[in-house]
């Protein structure tokens, strides 16, 4: 409900004067329908308050201005048939290009004497490739090994620590009934 009376939005911007304003604040303060509408339009007021400021545009662009207007080359490659030529061009091109290129010739067998040092060369290369993988697996074997050794030694710990407690209470338990038969022997 709103009083027909009493201009919120005046009195919200600070329109009025002192006598109405002095009246809207009394009013506001009985009406419970009123101070709702007056906190809307101060929230209203706070909200359009936080907004920035920004300067007007000088000029709007229409879709009919030449801004919009695609240029020469993407209106003739916007065409699905300019394109599929274009294309065809291209791969022709390539396939051309491909078949000049000049081939390779390919050098006969090695000559005996080549022959040998080849194998040479290949039997010791391939030892040194041995060497290397073997020492590889060497170290990667001792940090594995290193590895395993913590481990056992922290299970081996962890097992210790176990067994001292479980010790502890057995022999807590044994206390307890040597306790209880020592009392029951002196009873009688």
């Amino acid at each position: 409900m709103k009083c027909p009376e009493i201009d919120l939005k005046g009195y919200i911007l600070k329109e009025l004067p002192r006598e109405e304003a002095r009246a809207a604040e009394l009013h506001t303060s009985r009406c419970a329908a009123c101070r709702e509408e007056l906190e809307r339009l101060s929230l209203a007021l706070t909200t359009l308050r936080a907004v920035p400021e920004e300067e007007m545009p000088r000029r709007i662009a229409f879709v009919s201005d030449k801004v919009f207007e695609p240029r020469w080359w993407q209106a003739w490659l916007n065409s699905g048939p300019r394109m599929a030529f274009v294309s065809s061009i291209l791969l022709a091109v390539a396939i051309l290009a491909h078949g000049l290129e000049r081939w390779v010739t390919v050098a006969g067998p090695p000559a005996k004497a080549d022959t040998a040092a080849i194998e040479m060369r290949v039997s010791r290369e391939v030892a040194q490739a041995v060497r290397e993988s073997e020492a590889r697996q060497a170290e990667k074997m001792k940090t594995e090994l290193a590895a395993a050794e913590k481990r056992y030694e922290f299970d081996r710990q962890a097992d210790r620590v176990q067994v001292e407690e479980t010790f502890n209470v057995v022999r807590k338990q044994m206390n307890r009934w040597y306790l209880a038969s020592a009392e029951l022997g002196g009873a009688r």
